[in-house]
């Protein structure tokens, strides 16, 4: 058994840390604590005034006139909002009390001046015009992460400011004691990462401002780039890095851009739960999560129902793949948009529109349905009928009676030889002979792979409710989405995007997306990569690195035990060891413990088998939460989550031998950060690659 009582490694402390800290940290929690009760004293009073503004209404309802109503009405709401903001700055105090900061970096700005004290942590604190704490997001807190002790500078609003960094330490500070203290070094965030990733795992994804690395801290304070795509190895932080870019634009735009205004497009409830915790850890509110999902039956608007994806790994009918294939590729977009190009030939016939002696040629509706080629077929007919009412209107020198735009507007939609955007879709099938590529399920309901190849079609015909209010879009596990998918979420949604992913972790054989296919998609985007690996052990990622080679990819330099692959002679024997794994994990002082299974359908068997006499949890598509301690769960579910310790049941010939199930094995190895074990019965897998 390789579960061992958990021991934080010792790197370097400070054994007793420096006395001018300890006095330091004592000094802020003081006056964090003072700025905590005056807090606290605002949103008691807030709360005071409130209720008796309303209980002034309630009981005197009936003699309060309207004008004074409205202005109770009013004075409620601004007593509701200050309120809000009373609370939000007794929380953030709250948070820094426990950790008011984790570095300290002295910059000298001129050569013989005395340098300047910056304190860095989650957030800002400013007592009577002293700036205490600096927020890890202000530019002069780019250096700690950017530079060593010597010659150093940062961007600030006014420009490059330059000068020199004297002094860099960090510290771990845990409910307001100081656990340890490290003076600079080129190694200082070396130790403090190691430590960190020493760990044992959370039940929520937690913030890494104190060993954010450059390469990360430069996709953090990219404000410039539109649309950014973040290729990232397993174990990189992709998602962390993304997430604290966000916190770093609201704070950057906070005049401009709020957590309302931002979206993410989350693979799974169980994943989004997992991330839930990071910006309002850095002091901001949670931002919504969508999924494409959501988004279908929005623009569907009820016309049209659809199948929820079917898991390939469960679904035997080739012809239902071999069109998953097909929509998932970048062609057959190719296909659509050559289609969609000659419709407007073919899909509008101009006749003369005539009302009395006022009279729209044929041609000039021609040239005006031609001239807007930017707007769906139904936007620019709508447009169309005003203009011709307007033209009508101009020569209508008698005051004779005119038709309305209305009535303009059905004659021209009697012009359109297609009527709805589903007959479009089907004369697409049929005219690039694909027809046997389109089956319903049941009447108005898609196959999920036709979803969104049908709000393409919708989008240049009858288009699609665009959001506006939303002004950023992140993406998360973008190698799971077809090119289709994001042309669709690019009309809707114009707004800049992170998009982030792993093409190296695929795990549905059908889709045909590429990271070539992305570049092409977002020509201007800025595209950037992540090679180091940080949740993983080395001999976990050499293990991996056998089964799936991945070139690029650089582990961080922590060691643990080599992954152990146990053989059974049956099916019974890797369950009975499988549950002395479990009882060893339980012994260990290791937090998470995930048993990954190939299928959603072998997890839901494994679980019933297990969960009869020992506490496990089940994580499936239908599942909401994240929780510590032993999960059942497939590889399509385990992608994105990581778990101190991992077993992988069943890793056999049978369940894994194909180039795909090389993916998928890759996949399941990679949650582990500390502990990795195999087992199998009858033929081992040779994608293992043992001696």
């Amino acid at each position: 058994m390789k579960y061992k009582k958990r021991r934080q490694p010792e790197r370097g402390t400070s054994a007793v840390p420096f006395p001018e800290e300890i006095r330091h940290l004592a000094e802020v929690a003081s006056r964090l604590d003072t700025a905590l009760k005056a807090a606290e004293g605002r949103v008691g009073l807030a709360d005071e005034h409130y209720m008796d503004t309303k209980r002034y209404m309630v009981e005197n309802r009936g003699e309060i006139d309207p004008h004074e109503m409205f202005q109770n009405e009013l004075a409620l709401k601004q007593l509701d909002q200050k309120g809000a903001f009373a609370v939000n700055v007794r929380e953030k105090l709250a948070r820094l009390k426990a950790s008011p900061y984790f570095a300290r970096i002295d910059f000298q700005y001129e050569e013989g001046e005395d340098a300047e004290k910056y304190y860095i942590g989650p957030a800002s604190f400013n007592d009577n015009n002293e700036l205490l704490i600096c927020d890890w997001r202000a530019p002069v807190a780019s250096m700690f992460y950017d530079c060593e002790v010597g010659p150093a500078g940062y961007e600030a609003p006014s420009g490059k400011i330059e000068g020199r960094l004297t002094r860099k330490r960090q510290f771990k500070i845990k409910d307001g004691k100081m656990e340890y203290a490290l003076e600079s070094s080129v190694n200082i965030q070396d130790d403090v990462l190691q430590r960190e990733l020493s760990h044992t795992s959370d039940e929520k994804m937690k913030s890494i401002i104190a060993t954010i690395q450059k390469e990360q801290n430069k996709i953090i304070r990219n404000e410039k780039a539109g649309t950014m795509i973040i290729q990232g190895v397993a174990g990189s932080g992709k998602t962390s890095i993304a997430l604290h870019r966000i916190a770093f634009l609201l704070y950057r735009f906070k005049d401009h851009l709020s957590a309302s205004d931002i979206r993410i497009l989350s693979p799974n409830r169980v994943f989004g739960d997992y991330i839930s915790n990071v910006l309002p850890e850095l002091g901001e509110e949670p931002i919504y999560e969508i999924s494409f999902e959501d988004i279908a039956e929005e623009q569907l608007e009820g016309k049209f129902r659809f199948e929820k994806e079917k898991d390939p790994l469960e679904t035997e009918d080739e012809r239902w793949a071999e069109r998953a294939r097909l929509k998932s590729s970048l062609a057959f977009k190719g296909q659509m948009d050559a289609y969609l190009k000659s419709l407007p030939e073919m899909a509008f016939a101009p006749e003369d529109y005539g009302f009395g002696r006022f009279k729209a040629e044929a041609a000039w509706i021609k040239n005006m349905f031609e001239s807007d080629s930017g707007l769906p077929f139904k936007k620019r007919l709508k447009c169309m009928a005003e203009t011709i009412h307007e033209r009508f209107e101009a020569d209508n020198i008698r005051g004779e009676e005119l038709p309305r735009p209305g009535a303009i507007l059905k004659s021209l939609n009697a012009m359109l030889r297609v009527k709805n955007t589903f007959s479009l879709y089907k004369d697409f099938y049929r005219q690039a002979g694909l027809s046997h590529m389109l089956v319903l399920p049941e009447k108005k309901t898609f196959e999920w792979a036709d979803v969104y190849p049908y709000l393409y079609f919708k989008r240049a015909f009858e288009g699609l409710r665009e959001n506006k209010s939303i002004r950023h879009l992140v993406v998360d596990e973008m190698q799971d989405y077809t090119p289709v998918q994001y042309a669709v979420i690019n009309s809707i949604y114009s707004c800049p995007k992170t998009i982030l992913g792993d093409f190296g972790q695929c795990v549905n054989p059908n889709n045909q997306n590429t990271l070539d296919d992305m570049r092409r998609l977002y020509s201007g985007a800025e595209y950037v990569a992540l090679n180091k690996s940080y949740r993983s052990t080395c001999e976990i990622i050499q293990f991996a690195g056998k089964i799936q080679p991945v070139s690029a990819l650089e582990p961080v330099e922590r060691h643990g035990e080599p992954p152990e692959v146990i053989r059974c002679s049956s099916q019974r024997e890797m369950l009975e060891k499988l549950v002395d794994e479990i009882r060893a994990f339980e012994k260990s002082g290791w937090a998470s413990l995930g048993i990954i299974l190939k299928t959603n359908r072998e997890t839901r068997a494994f679980y019933d088998l297990l969960s009869e006499k020992h506490s496990v949890h089940l994580i499936t598509p239908e599942s909401r939460k994240f929780k510590n301690g032993v999960s059942v769960t497939s590889i399509q579910m385990a992608k994105g989550l990581e778990f101190d310790a991992v077993l992988i049941p069943d890793a056999d010939s049978r369940h894994y031998s194909s180039a795909y199930e090389r993916s998928l094995l890759y996949v399941a190895c990679t949650r582990a950060m500390h502990s990795l074990t195999l087992l199998y019965s009858g033929e081992i897998s040779p994608l293992l690659n043992l001696p």
